[in-house]
């Protein structure tokens, strides 16, 4: 195992780089940078949070488990939530088929790690983790695959409504599919079972996403929730009220966004009113047009009196979007830290003075873990192709280019003639400004042609030794691809299905042992 500084990787944002690095430019976007000391002050500032929302959250949570086979430790925890000396660290994913990409493995096991390292720390507190499931998102498409061998496995149906809600039908077909590519033996056996346990006995995808997270991590305490519910939701009516009425999102993340668009790309845009409207088989936008609030792409409208006691009556059909979704969540949970992607801490830090405005603790922002994982033969081609692993994170072109310089025994490298040419031009730039300035152009133009023959040289001596070395060329392409899919980090694209082929129940237990939640390094497996 190795670590690499997240800015010697080439893969992160600045915006990512610059909160890791705690910027000037970016402090005021948040409270607190994650550190182990820091959360002894977060503790205080959360205190606050009411026995009321205890007991909802509970009853909810032991509700929503009623089918699950809970593991002590997760019972456990669930109970110690009516504690008040208890809080919760919190990551959330969407409903992807089979967890789809690798960083699922890694968000969760950032937030149990967490928990377990605050609780060394402050021994007087209980700290759960809680995977948040984003059961209310429609993006479909975004969820119905997951890649098993540079194999896109896709699950093809229609859908309606948010897709916590989406039955579980045709998914079958998809583990016929699915089956055809595993192996024999114990692993594929476990991974084929757990498929069909998961999408085959389950009704929809909630539950199957409940199912399959527990079944990785239950022994780890991992408390899952499905907030797409009445009475949490009855919680944070207060907040869906105000935002109806008076669009404060729009106003405060309005602001942030001109203040934080000036050195950084911004994630999502809010709009007037950040909420949908959703029944079954039906999740459209709330609009407010004409003293009307209408419900996009439907005849349903309501005047501000009726849009009120529509929410009274039922508080599950309104569905916060991305900028309140993480209100929502800080209302109905006592949460310290919220764990995510860089994108994810991207739209977080668009909401600060929203929170504040409707005085609401903001919680503290951690970067999940990231990995690559590299199997033992892998790394024994990477020892024979003398490539490190800070090589690895090369662009493709420039690792080639780096491996073909150090095989051959030509000088391809023509830096030092482009310097000796530079200073000879400099030399008669001088000249030409003693005897005749105007011919300074002449002497320019004539050292951009001389460079530019120098450097269309150099390609060709490059491009020459490639054709030579070939099949080194090819095996560097061929390993840097396996690893990095599409060029992109393996935990975007690789499914851990692929790794509990070969690694089985250690592959969980080895990312656990490992990966530090307050180490802002990407680490690196040899498995």
């Amino acid at each position: 195992m190795c670590k690499i500084p997240y800015n010697q990787t080439n893969y992160f944002s600045k915006t990512v780089l610059d909160y890791l690095s705690q910027s000037e430019e970016i402090t005021p976007f948040y409270n607190h940078f994650p550190t182990i000391e820091i959360f002894g002050k977060q503790l205080k500032s959360k205190s606050e949070f009411s026995q009321k929302k205890r007991k909802i959250l509970v009853k909810v949570l032991q509700e929503q488990y009623k089918n699950c086979a809970v593991s002590e430790k997760t019972k456990a925890n669930i109970e110690l939530l009516l504690q008040s000396n208890t809080f919760t660290i919190t990551t959330g994913h969407q409903l992807n088929l089979f967890t789809g990409p690798l960083y699922f493995l890694y968000k969760i096991i950032s937030a149990i790690n967490l928990a377990e390292d605050l609780k060394k720390e402050y021994p007087k507190y209980n700290f759960v983790p809680i995977y948040w499931m984003a059961t209310e998102d429609h993006d479909f498409d975004e969820i119905n695959f997951f890649n098993f061998k540079n194999k896109k496995i896709q699950w093809n149906c229609s859908s309606k409504g948010a897709v916590g809600e989406l039955p579980t039908e045709g998914l079958e077909k998809v583990f016929l599919e699915f089956a055809k590519l595993l192996n024999l033996g114990k692993n594929a056996n476990y991974i084929k079972k757990l498929f069909q346990k998961t999408y085959i006995q389950h009704t929809n995808l909630a539950e199957t996403t409940r199912f399959l997270a527990n079944e990785l991590f239950k022994e780890y305490g991992l408390v899952i929730l499905d907030a797409n519910n009445s009475d949490l939701k009855r919680e944070f009516s207060p907040y869906i009220k105000t935002e109806l009425t008076k669009q404060v999102a729009y106003k405060e993340v309005g602001k942030t966004i001109k203040s934080l668009e000036n050195n950084y790309k911004i994630q999502v845009n809010p709009r007037e009113i950040n909420l949908f409207y959703i029944q079954k088989n039906l999740r459209e936008r709330i609009i407010y047009e004409s003293d009307t609030y209408k419900i996009l792409n439907t005849n349903i409208q309501f005047s501000e009196l009726e849009i009120l006691q529509e929410l009274e009556r039922f508080p599950e059909r309104f569905s916060p979007n991305v900028i309140m979704r993480p209100l929502y969540q800080e209302v109905i949970l006592p949460n310290l830290c919220y764990i995510g992607g860089g994108g994810e801490l991207a739209y977080w830090l668009e909401l600060k003075s929203y929170f504040q405005s409707v005085n609401v603790t903001f919680p503290i922002l951690l970067l999940r873990n990231s990995a690559l994982l590299i199997s033992k033969k892998q790394n024994s081609k990477l020892q024979k192709l003398n490539i490190s692993i800070a090589d690895l994170f090369l662009n493709q072109t420039e690792l080639i280019v780096k491996k073909i310089k150090e095989k051959s025994n030509l000088e391809l490298d023509f830096s030092k003639q482009k310097k000796f040419l530079s200073k000879q031009f400099s030399n008669l730039k001088e000249l030409a400004k003693k005897t005749d300035k105007s011919f300074i152009g002449a002497v320019l133009a004539q050292e951009k042609k001389q460079l530019k023959g120098l450097e269309k040289l150099e390609k060709r001596l490059l491009k020459a030794e490639k054709r030579k070395n070939t099949d080194l060329v090819n095996r560097i392409i061929s390993l840097q691809n396996e690893l990095f899919p599409k060029q992109s980090l393996q935990e975007r694209n690789a499914n851990f299905s692929e790794f509990y082929l070969e690694f089985g129940d250690n592959l969980i237990d080895k990312l656990k042992e490992n990966l530090e939640p307050l180490d802002f390094n990407f680490t690196v497996f040899i498995l």
